[in-house]
């Protein structure tokens, strides 16, 4: 296991951003918003409907299913949280793994290499993530990106980040690097407007700091990679092709068998399903409809044929 792993929760397909560790246990981080139980276009993590702590989160190359153990959503609902932009964007969450699975993970990022701590990026800066959403349909060539923070808003809670093949559904949560190979976000929301196809970024910093303050966390650390970190994107991809799904990324993730603790849908069908869509829309038959400004990112095993459809033409706040 390590970044980019594909998650699932209760269906909804989503990414591992990083690894974490405190003095007992090994964590995986993913957006808060993955175990969120309304629409994809429900952002505010105040109001929002989410699925308790406890529940099992299957994680790609772990034997055993990991459990949710905080969700930022879930946190500020609880104490109530009222500043508007720690609810829009502090989307992260933390999936314990079990003890059977510690000894399995490798906290670099592939491709890549890194992190090296968190830290921050400001507008113009080169930003770099990796994420293997099954509606890529396994192309190894298309998981690196390197893109550039194009603003900074809510007062610093977010990133809004073009790169050259952006966040899609099934990315929710994925981890950003800066050019010095540190963490500063994990994907949130897809956006068509006002910059079309623009990721939002929530700050990794900000987000880690609120789950201290708040909940029993306080000493959960980043894992630093073992690999250095290295900002050549054309690089990340030869060395994934050259090493194979197996490190350099992730196969097209596999849902849970029957009998698990979790109801997802086979991802191969349903990224078929979404792929044929996407692919008519962009050939110009596919029905134009309203689309809100911002929605999730994560992908939906409820539902599943009508959020893909959704997901194809609506800002996601849910990468999932």
């Amino acid at each position: 296991m390590h970044p980019g792993v594909q998650t699932f929760t209760a269906g909804a397909q989503c990414t591992a951003n990083f690894i974490f560790r405190d003095a007992a246990n090994t964590y995986v981080g993913q957006a808060a918003h993955c175990s969120g139980t309304g629409a994809q276009t429900e952002t505010d993590g105040c109001t929002a409907g989410v699925l308790p702590l406890g529940t099992a989160v299957v994680v790609t190359g772990a034997a055993k299913p990991g459990t949710l153990v905080y969700s930022s959503w879930l946190t500020m609902q609880t104490v109530k949280e009222t500043d508007p932009n720690a609810c829009a964007f502090n989307d992260f969450a933390l999936v314990r793994l079990d003890a059977s699975d510690a000894g399995r993970v490798d906290p670099s990022v592939p491709g890549f290499g890194g992190p090296s701590g968190v830290g921050g990026a400001a507008t113009g800066a080169p930003v770099f993530s990796f994420g293997d959403s099954s509606l890529r349909l396994g192309v190894a060539a298309l998981r690196p990106k390197q893109g550039l923070v194009v603003q900074v808003s809510g007062a610093g809670w977010s990133r809004t980040v073009l790169t050259l093949t952006p966040g899609i559904p099934g990315d929710s949560g994925s981890g950003f690097l800066n050019a010095s190979g540190q963490a500063i976000g994990v994907l949130s929301t897809l956006a068509l407007a006002p910059l079309p196809l623009s990721n939002g970024v929530g700050d990794l910093s900000r987000e880690l700091t609120y789950m201290r303050a708040h909940s029993a966390f306080g000493g959960v650390q980043l894992v630093n990679g073992t690999t250095p970190f290295r900002p050549d994107l054309l690089g990340a991809i030869v060395r994934g092709l050259d090493a194979g799904s197996d490190r350099a990324g992730v196969s097209p993730a596999t849902p849970p068998a029957a009998g698990s603790p979790t109801t997802a849908t086979p991802a191969k069908s349903r990224a078929s399903r979404a792929s044929r869509a996407c692919r008519k829309r962009a050939r110009g038959r596919h029905a134009k409809r309203r689309s809100p400004r911002r929605t999730s990112t994560r992908r939906s095993g409820r539902a599943a044929r009508a959020r893909i459809k959704s997901s194809c033409t609506r800002r996601t706040r849910k990468s999932r």
